[in-house]
């Protein structure tokens, strides 16, 4: 019964629909709420507050099949989220997941005391009540963009970070790299020694902790290659410094790559995409965000 309220809970900001039959969304919405205008339903797409299978979606004639699950938030009209470096993709009592933009950083560090995504969360919650708050479960690099998940709660928090690995089942990047990759795919393998300001990678085991990064090379142009990165560890400048190592640094990459090598501005580095196990209800959550226009633009042909 304990399970069924806690669960009951992580919902009720939501109002679900099951798909019965293929339809487009816009279709399916009109069919389940026939009293709204089509201006009213597209203003829900607009304003992302519709999910399908728990990922925002705004394509009106966005394909539905039998099985999918569509939801309405309840919850986001009511307090309205609006700031330029992040952006709320799904919310629910115990869970946010965002998507942080470059040149954020996730928390404070002792030696950095800024405005953070912690900070944003920790005031848009608390227009609920002082008594909200937000958990740190993992962070990303201050120029790393891409999704990221807070806890609503400690239990939460400790029930995300104790069980991360068989929680989150697909936790991927992509990168834009210096030069033409050799490989199609492969996996990168060193041992990872945290100094503080600097990563050291060791070739064999210098007792830093072993670090496992598997790669795919989707593109190779103009002098870059565009690839999608899965990561088997988590360690703190993982991608980074496994890059250094291949002898294809990330562009932007002033720290271990090449300063001078910086077409677009920015670390090529997002976090894309993200899927796990509701630490409550046990769903399997996926969401996935559009690799950023300035990475694909790097490879249009001249």
């Amino acid at each position: 019964m304990a399970k069924q309220k806690l669960v009951a809970r992580a919902r009720t900001q939501y109002t679900d629909y099951l798909v019965k039959e293929p339809m487009e969304l816009m279709d399916f919405l009109a069919n389940q709420m026939p009293q709204a205008s089509r201006t009213k339903l597209k203003s829900f797409l607009s304003k992302q507050i519709v999910f399908v299978d728990s990922v925002i979606t705004t394509q009106y004639n966005f394909p539905l099949k039998p099985g999918m699950r569509v939801q309405i938030s309840r919850e986001k009209g009511k307090r309205e989220f609006h700031n330029r470096l992040l952006k709320i993709v799904y919310e629910d009592a115990y869970i946010i997941v965002v998507e942080k933009m470059q040149g954020l950083l996730s928390v404070n560090t002792d030696r950095q005391k800024e405005r953070t995504a912690f900070h944003i969360l920790t005031e848009y919650v608390q227009r609920s009540g002082k008594q909200h708050k937000i958990y740190i479960v993992h962070r990303l690099d201050r120029d790393t963009s891409g999704l990221m998940m807070f806890a609503k709660d400690e239990k939460t928090q400790y029930t995300l970070r104790d069980n991360w690995h068989n929680i989150v089942t697909d936790r991927r990047y992509v990168a834009v790299v210096n030069g033409d990759m050799e490989k199609d795919s492969g996996t990168v393998e060193s041992w990872l020694t945290d100094r503080t300001l600097y990563v050291y990678s060791s070739p064999t085991d210098d007792g830093g902790a072993k670090s496992i990064t598997h790669y795919r090379t989707i593109k190779r142009a103009n002098g870059y290659s565009l690839i999608e990165l899965n990561l088997e560890t988590g360690r703190k400048n993982q991608i980074r410094v496994h890059m250094q190592d291949l002898g294809h640094p990330i562009i932007g990459d002033g720290r271990y790559g090449l300063e001078d090598v910086n077409p677009i501005g920015r670390l090529a580095l997002h976090a894309f995409k993200l899927c796990f196990y509701h630490p409550v209800t046990g769903e399997l959550m996926r969401f996935e965000t559009p690799y950023p226009s300035a990475f694909k633009n790097l490879f249009i042909t001249r």
